[in-house]
């Protein structure tokens, strides 16, 4: 599979501190790559950066061959993000609300309402197309913010912490759709703290503490390598540190 995201030695400094420490990585085409680590190891800041809503303050990479500072724009043409806290309005209705952002996305007008209708379905949720964003549940939300994202229907989608905050049935409903997405052909890049999830998810993971990438492999190799039955036992034998830290939530 040809890479489809090329990262080297990005960086990002908050003054004297260090967010973002040189890091390295390819995503290869049509796979789930995950950024796991604990809270403030870098992955917002990192997702952040390749999609233009920080700038680097060194290194650099390009995304289906396009470099994410001088040609931003054409990046943002061909990528879905899914942020932490859902950008989506009160005020519109779900059907709205996509068709809104399928405006801003540059999709074609006659191709707005069939792309917002077979969304909808996708996500169960065309029964509440009318329904105003602020009535949803937590798990709808973000099912919508995610559907949003896809609207124009990306190559790659970049989801960050996507099923923080909801509950074990919304999240195991949300990862099957992730995987279905996956399925068809999607790019997926997703940073979480959840053990589990990257175990159940991710074709390769990236181990991030302290703003640096400590190892890249699949789940599978990085137990084999280690001699280790769990994600949870590798993550604790490579970072030293103990899974609480990625507050993990058993059974999700």
């Amino acid at each position: 599979m040809e890479n489809i995201i090329d990262v080297k030695k990005l960086t990002k400094r908050f003054g004297s501190f260090t967010a973002v420490d040189e890091i390295s990585f390819e995503v290869k085409s049509g796979e789930v790559f995950g950024f796991l680590g604990p809270n403030g190891a870098g992955k917002t800041t990192t997702i952040r950066m390749l999609t233009g809503l920080s700038k680097p303050s060194g290194g650099s990479a390009s995304i289906l061959g396009f470099d994410i500072q001088s040609e931003i724009i054409k990046v943002k043409k061909l990528i879905g993000v899914v942020p932490e806290i859902s950008n989506l309005y009160d005020e519109l209705s779900a059907f709205d609300n996509l068709l809104f952002m399928a405006q801003l996305y540059g999709v074609p007008r006659t191709q707005r309402r069939k792309n917002a209708e077979e969304l909808l379905k996708t996500f169960r949720l065309y029964e509440r197309k009318d329904s105003l964003f602020r009535t949803f549940s937590r798990g709808m939300k973000r099912a919508l913010t995610i559907a949003a994202a896809l609207i124009h229907k990306p190559k790659i989608l970049f989801l960050d912490e996507p099923t923080v905050g909801l509950d074990v049935v919304a999240a195991r409903s949300l990862r099957n759709l992730i995987s279905n997405f996956r399925r068809q052909g999607t790019t997926i890049f997703l940073t979480t703290h959840y053990l589990e999830e990257a175990d159940l998810l991710c074709d390769r993971v990236a181990i991030l503490v302290k703003g640096k990438v400590l190892t890249i492999d699949t789940p599978n190799a990085l137990k084999a390598e280690t001699n280790k039955k769990s994600l949870e036992e590798v993550f604790m034998k490579i970072t030293g540190l103990e899974p609480e830290v990625l507050a993990i939530e058993k059974g999700k």
